[in-house]
């Protein structure tokens, strides 16, 4: 007998082969078999009718802080993930001296929007070192599986002290080597890798450029060196391309000093649309090379979520909304904005809205749209805050001020920041069907108040081999082999990602036809009340972790069979 058989399913197993009908076996924490089951099981699971698919591995996370007060690691968990890595974009919590707690959480607060109260409740610093990080991961149950990365900003400035801080200093040899011998601890501990960050979008809460921007090649490439050392470990950048030829240099220098892949991030940006195909082609010439570099890709655009209880939306620089409007609470807020004189001062104050990003925000009613619920991704020109204005006879300013204070001040409107440019989801299918790349930048845990992008896999399933109607989808089978076996095997986890004997019983039980994307919203659910963007999803019918049923029809069971990874894992 075995433990668990789900039965009559439509088996999408991950490996890119076509969907067939088949029953699944488990016996502890491993399938077992994949087939024509004869056996009973102690527990079975109908799937007649049903997808059946494994557990999908998210690559890409901000959940460093989380894991320490969040057993079940939402959203993610809600979205058929089984598997996170975090300490990406070389953000995180350690290793840490104990002078610079405060340190680190204003970087991840002005890196990834995450509340820094938050942290400083949430976070409770029993380590230094980032072994004894992992331990007090180790040490609190999970329903899913966490990875964690060395992060760099962390490393340099735990090294090098205030002068860490600086990106413009050079770490002496000594230096380099101390980073090299942690980086090495950290990977021997069970670090996944080692990642960085060369973008001048990255600045801590006070505004500073953090402490990895510019620093030398030998400092990157001699920490590298601990991958080799090791023998294995992923490494992950992302960067400006301010010198593609440059930038380029480093990173095939770090991927042949740690002789191990490294991801980097790529999107499409308006100031310069067809710069990722660029990149791209400079990835896909250090492959042929011989250096193993890929892309990590968007399966959306990256997009922000205004709304009044968001970071940003419209009229939130105004004088008068700041002075009068912005510490009220909700209800009140929306009470006043109602106002006939507040509408025309905010409206009127709203032209001169025009400096920085914000600004840009502000202005870009052609790029603005009511999200909706179900939420659309991929709307069309015409529904645009700036197209129905139009046709509506009025201005865009006065329509987005109105749908802002739709359904008591929670609406949400869509601003497509990268991955949009030609109004459409071209770029983003033409990138995931791309020699060279993988699926990423779901950023869970981060972005807290304008980007709810942990919802990625359900995405990819709903829209991408169901709903699309704008333009070509991709074959389901593909969907799944992408968020599964392609991300698990990016950073060293070839024990799972694909139903197959032997394999971790990480599986999906999805309603495929009823499978629906709930539009966001704001909770206020972290430590000390912080707020964040979360997503649910209607239709996963059973997500099994390591043989363990975690949830059931979307609702907890309890089950915490989540474990540390600690290193890379084999088949």
């Amino acid at each position: 007998m075995h433990d668990l058989v789900i039965r009559n399913g439509t088996v999408v197993d991950g490996t890119g082969t076509e969907a067939r009908t088949a029953d699944v076996a488990i016996d502890g924490d491993r399938i077992t078999v994949v087939g024509e089951v004869a056996d009973r099981g102690r527990e079975e699971i109908d799937a007649q009718g049903l997808l059946v698919t494994p557990g999908f591995v998210d690559i890409h996370t901000h959940y460093d802080g989380q894991v320490i007060w969040d057993p079940a690691i939402t959203p993610s968990s809600w979205h058929g993930v089984t598997s996170i890595v975090m300490g990406n974009c070389g953000v995180g919590f350690a290793p840490v001296r104990p002078d610079r707690h405060e340190f680190l959480i204003s970087v991840m607060e002005g890196v990834e929007d995450i509340p820094g109260a938050a942290l400083s409740e949430g976070v409770d610093f029993t380590w230094e070192s980032f072994p004894e990080y992992l331990d007090a991961i180790d040490a609190i149950p999970h329903a899913i599986d966490v990875g964690a990365q060395m992060p760099h900003s962390a490393l340099r400035v735990y090294v090098m002290g205030d002068r860490g801080r600086d990106h413009e200093e050079v770490a002496t040899e000594a230096e380099i080597a101390r980073m090299r011998e942690l980086t090495a601890e950290a990977l021997e501990a069970g670090a996944l890798g080692f990642t960085t960050s060369r973008t001048i979008n990255h600045r801590d809460k006070q505004g500073n450029q953090i402490p990895t921007l510019t620093n030398a090649p030998t400092e990157l490439w001699g920490i590298a060196d601990a991958l080799a050392e090791k023998g294995f470990g992923h490494l992950e950048i992302v960067s400006d391309f301010v010198d593609l030829d440059a930038e380029f240099e480093i990173f095939e220098g770090m991927a042949d000093h740690a002789e191990a892949p490294l991801s980097i991030l790529l999107a499409q940006s308006d100031q310069s649309p067809d710069r990722w195909r660029k990149v791209l082609d400079r990835i896909q010439q250090a492959r042929a090379n011989g250096s193993d570099l890929t892309a990590q890709v968007a399966i959306r655009p990256i997009s922000l979520l205004l709304g009044l209880q968001s970071s940003m939306h419209p009229f939130i620089t105004c004088p008068t909304y700041r002075r009068e409007l912005a510490d009220l609470e909700l209800d009140e807020r929306v009470a006043r904005m109602r106002e006939p004189d507040m509408r025309a001062t905010l409206i009127e104050e709203h032209a001169s809205r025009t400096r920085g990003m914000s600004g840009m925000v502000a202005q870009s009613f052609h790029k603005m749209f009511p999200l909706g619920d179900p939420p659309d991704y991929e709307p069309a020109p015409e529904h645009s805050v700036k197209g129905r204005a139009e046709a509506a006879g009025m201005a865009p300013a006065e329509l987005a001020y109105d749908l802002l204070l739709e359904r008591d001040g929670r609406e949400l409107l869509l601003f497509p920041l990268a991955n949009f440019s030609d109004g459409n989801h071209d770029v983003v299918r033409e990138m995931n069907l791309a020699d060279g790349t993988v699926p990423g930048l779901s950023d869970g845990g981060a972005h807290c108040g304008v980007i709810c992008d942990a919802s990625f896999p359900t995405y990819m399933l709903t829209h991408w081999a169901r709903d699309r109607e704008r333009g070509e989808r991709l074959p389901l089978e593909l969907v799944v082999q992408r968020q599964c076996r392609d991300t698990a095997r990016q950073v060293g986890l070839e024990d799972r990602g694909t139903l197959q004997p032997g394999m971790l019983a990480d599986v999906n039980v999805i309603d495929f036809d009823e499978l629906t994307l709930r539009a966001p919203e704001m909770a206020y659910d972290l430590p000390a009340g912080g707020r964040r963007l979360i997503q649910k999803a209607d239709g996963y019918r059973a997500t099994i972790k390591r043989g363990q049923v975690i949830t059931r029809d979307g609702e907890p069971t309890g089950s915490m069979p989540g474990q540390l990874i600690r290193g890379p894992q084999t088949a």
